[in-house]
């Protein structure tokens, strides 16, 4: 969310960094709101002083028995009182008005950030390893864990729908391996504490991190008004609110193993096939809460944690700067990493890192104090996917698979299958 400060400052700064994110100029209509909340509590404030001032001069009045003067003050004080109401009715009214506009507008692109429309403005920033060359037609992950009769989506769908999967025998266990896999590294070697958190939320959670208002269609509500997390980066971030936290405890990174539920309602008839994009999808999520002056740095780190996961996999992959057209409604700046998938002959995303500077915190009220000042600050706060669990798996499915449908198990995992070295043989 946007400091209404900060445009007062600045709007057509402002205003150009909306329209490098697609959105019309805003800081007029919302600097105009500003003023009409502010000239609302500006009589409210003189009628309260005005109030005062009379209510002392009614007790003279009283002390000295001049009884008209009495009541006329007190006339006075019924108009003021009427005055008050209705003043503060108006800063009400604006000043909810002005947060629901903020709220709707997108954090602004970092200085860097390559401007564009969609995802073929991205700017490739590195890659590690190499493709693998195949001496026979790979198949797809749905191909491979069906032939196993590890991997139903018929039966997924009778259940469920479409868009669903039931993994079997060693393809389940795989995916609980990377699971544990990748807590056991950022818990133990890149310095995340684990959080087990609920997945289910209330609304002003979901507002934190930028879900609500603007995309309540991607997620999916119970009928007694909680939301399933689409993402554990929602309880994570959300720990830190409505909280003044010491500058010495930062930064905070935490980590968490959860399923995460999508609606997916914006992308009908993408990745229909296969486990890329599903409803229900398992994640190791990390969250970082830092001070400004260290956050560009811990976006880097973070990155290098998820990195670090698909190169101890084997994966090849690429590192990708999101440009202002494609990054999340809450970031400022965001690296996705791709893997490759052989089937499809190209890098795919599996993990999304991202710098939200004080947008989400100012959401949620979430501030640090650094020693020796009175004055609290918004906290940055990061989030990254570290990684996408069912997406790591159908990546080493592919990337590791034989000519005879078979799966060799990363060396990495190995001790997480129970010494396993290949599915399927």
């Amino acid at each position: 969310m946007h400091d209404i400060k900060i445009i007062r400052d600045d709007p057509h700064a402002f205003d150009a960094g909306l329209a490098l994110r697609g959105v019309e100029a805003q800081a007029g209509r919302l600097l105009d709101i500003d003023k009409k909340r502010r000239d609302a509590l500006t009589r409210q404030q003189e009628a309260e002083t005005e109030r005062n001032t009379l209510s002392k001069q009614i007790g003279r009045a009283k002390a000295q028995g001049d009884e008209d003067e009495f009541n006329r003050l007190r006339g006075e004080v019924d108009r003021l009182k009427s005055v008050l109401e209705e003043a503060g009715e108006e800063a009400r009214h604006y000043d909810e008005t002005l947060n629901q506009h903020l709220a709707a507008l997108p954090n602004l692109p970092e200085d860097g950030v390559p401007q564009g429309e969609s995802e073929e403005d991205n700017a490739e920033v590195r890659r590690w390893g190499e493709p693998r060359a195949f001496d026979f037609e790979p198949k797809d992950h749905v191909d491979l864990g069906e032939s196993l009769g590890q991997m139903d989506f018929e039966k997924a769908a009778e259940l469920s729908g479409s868009r669903f999967v039931a993994l079997k025998g060693q393809l389940a266990r795989l995916e609980r391996a990377l699971a544990q896999f990748m807590l056991d590294l950022h818990t133990s070697e890149h310095g995340y504490t684990e959080v087990s958190p609920p997945y289910m939320v209330r609304d002003e959670a979901m507002f934190g991190t930028g879900q609500l208002p603007k995309f309540a269609e991607d997620s999916f509500r119970t009928t007694n008004g909680y939301w399933l997390i689409p993402t554990s980066e929602v309880p994570l971030t959300n720990l830190a609110r409505e909280t003044i936290h010491a500058e010495d405890t930062l930064p905070m990174r935490m980590t968490a193993f959860t399923p995460c539920f999508r609606s997916e309602a914006g992308s009908a008839g993408r990745d229909t096939r296969g486990m890329i994009r599903v409803h229900q999808f398992q994640k190791v999520e990390m969250v970082s809460l830092t001070d400004p002056e260290n956050s560009a740095a811990e976006l880097d780190r973070m990155t290098g944690c998820a990195e670090k996961i698909l190169q101890l996999l084997e994966l090849p992959y690429r590192v990708m700067l999101l440009c202002t057209g494609d990054m999340g409604f809450s970031a400022k700046r965001t690296y996705d990493l791709e893997v490759w998938l052989p089937s499809q002959g190209t890098y795919r995303e599996i993990s999304s890192c991202s710098n939200c500077g004080p947008f989400q915190a100012r959401r949620m009220n979430a501030r640090f104090r650094k020693d020796g000042e009175k004055r609290p600050q918004f906290l940055h706060t990061l989030n990254g996917s570290g990684v996408a669990v069912g997406r790591a798996l159908l990546a080493v499915m592919e990337n590791h698979q034989n000519a005879d449908g078979t799966i060799n198990v990363p060396q990495v995992l190995r001790p997480y299958m129970g010494g396993v070295e290949t599915i399927g043989g």
